[in-house]
């Protein structure tokens, strides 16, 4: 039997955060009513998400074998490597106003459009490499807003180590963590070379040590799409 497939449909939402038009990719499972409620799932790197992901198919077939909870799935693609950075990586120009765009205007505008559960349980962000770091900071800043993570392969320096050690609410959050056995030199935007899993080791440790709920996993493999598409079905039923 023919899996039902959800319908994207792309909608252009203007953020007075960051003085700029923001294109966003909205999945609609196929069964969609606005008589139910829906989780909402919201992935930066959206395009890629969709794309190299996959996460549109998985989750038709995820919602069709009722192994996933109905969600909504909201991608933000981004323009361009700069672009990306200067928006996700915590000493990025625009990092501060992407993420009150995320928590004071997506949300509202998403609460507003669909029928969503509006509270942080049902919310999630979910990233790869430095979209899962401004994902799992825009949670630590908006606890209430956003409780649920998806963090594939996180960047972590110092700056994101100390937002989780100051944080006071671990209970509020649920993450869902993997990190590649292979990422120990993985080229970075700046022009660098950077070791990923160490660091991410770290921060499991120290998610540990406070308390969170998590689940924690490293894949045999290294920093790229052909590996996080992988970990994709696991990582939607896991946290939906």
């Amino acid at each position: 039997m023919s899996v039902p497939k959800g319908s994207i449909k792309e909608i252009t939402f203007t953020s007075q955060a960051l003085q700029e038009e923001i294109p966003l990719l909205v999945y609609l499972p196929a069964t969609f009513s606005p008589l139910y409620k829906y989780t909402v799932l919201i992935a930066q790197d959206g395009k890629d998400y969709f794309q190299l992901g996959r996460i549109g198919r998985v989750a038709d077939e995820l919602l069709h074998n009722r192994e996933m909870e109905n969600v909504i799935i909201v991608g933000i693609p981004y323009k361009d490597v700069q672009d990306r950075r200067s928006k996700y990586h915590p000493n990025g120009e625009k990092h501060e106003a992407y993420i009150r765009f995320l928590a004071h205007e997506l949300v509202k505008f998403l609460d507003q459009e669909f029928p969503t559960y509006q509270m942080g349980m049902g919310r999630a962000l979910i990233g790869d490499s430095l979209g899962a770091t401004v994902s799992l900071l825009a949670a630590l800043r908006y606890p209430h807003t956003f409780g649920r993570l998806v963090l594939q392969s996180p960047y972590v320096n110092s700056y994101v180590m100390d937002e989780v050690e100051k944080f006071q609410s671990p209970h509020l959050l649920s993450i869902y963590h993997v990190i590649g056995t292979e990422e120990t030199n993985v080229p970075t935007t700046d022009g660098q070379h950077k070791n990923f899993i160490e660091p991410n080791r770290e921060l499991h440790e120290l998610f540990k040590q406070k308390g969170f709920v998590m689940h924690y996993e490293e894949f045999e493999g290294e920093h790229t799409w052909k590996y996080w598409q992988k970990d994709l079905p696991k990582a939607l039923k896991h946290s939906f």
